[in-house]
């Protein structure tokens, strides 16, 4: 038997690997997208009920995305053709157009490159994963969802947003944290820090008000 290729998950701080491809929106080479923020998304299957759900709520929600500077990119097993026809299919029922590129991988090598999906897999029915990507091509964060449960495009936003905020390492965003939330102080890491008089807890847990 052929030894087969290392096909694990991405791990978080990585670089993503680079692909080009056809699209909706014409070719895509990711490496065009150095720079700026990106989202790549995966779904199942075109013409399925929660892909579409969240299809035309990204649609709705992509000026915000765009003023956060931050590309969506959205990618499936299905061919282009089929791509085409899902579009048209959401512009006629919903009144909205996927104006971000819809990317095809029939051969599912982006899939497994990525690791949404192991070597043996026939086909990614099961994968609905999400990937944060910064200006230099390093993952910052992902999520994964089963078939059955469409994503939250409003913590996609609020993701991206505290991924955006906290790239500088000077501040922390805490549960919950909303875009104009007060954030968390990043903690002292010397005994100096921890003996300091005054509240004790301070040192590793404190707030301060956002001002970006």
């Amino acid at each position: 038997m052929d030894e087969q290729p290392d096909y694990s998950p991405l791990r978080l701080g990585e670089s993503v690997p680079r692909f080009s491809a056809r699209s909706t929106q014409g070719h895509v080479d990711l490496a065009n997208y150095l720079g700026r923020w990106v989202i790549l998304f995966c779904h199942p299957g075109d013409f399925t009920p929660v892909c579409t759900s969240e299809f035309i709520a990204l649609a709705r929600a992509t000026d915000q995305f765009v003023q956060r500077d931050c590309a969506l990119l959205g990618i499936s097993v299905d061919s282009l053709y089929s791509h085409l026809a899902w579009i048209r299919q959401i512009h006629d029922m919903a009144g909205v157009e996927i104006s971000f590129p819809l990317i095809e991988d029939p051969s599912m090598e982006i899939a497994r490159a990525y690791g949404m999906i192991g070597a043996q897999a026939v086909d990614a029915a099961a994968v609905r994963s999400t990937y944060f990507i910064d200006p230099q091509g390093i993952l910052r964060a992902s999520t994964t969802y089963p078939a059955t449960v469409g994503r939250s495009i409003p913590e996609m936003l609020r993701l991206l947003c505290a991924l955006q905020r906290t790239e500088s390492g000077e501040a922390l965003a805490p549960a919950d944290w909303q875009v104009g939330n007060d954030v968390l102080c990043v903690p002292g890491e010397t005994a100096q820090d921890a003996l300091r008089p005054g509240d004790r807890s301070s040192w590793f847990y404190s707030f301060k008000q956002d001002s970006l």
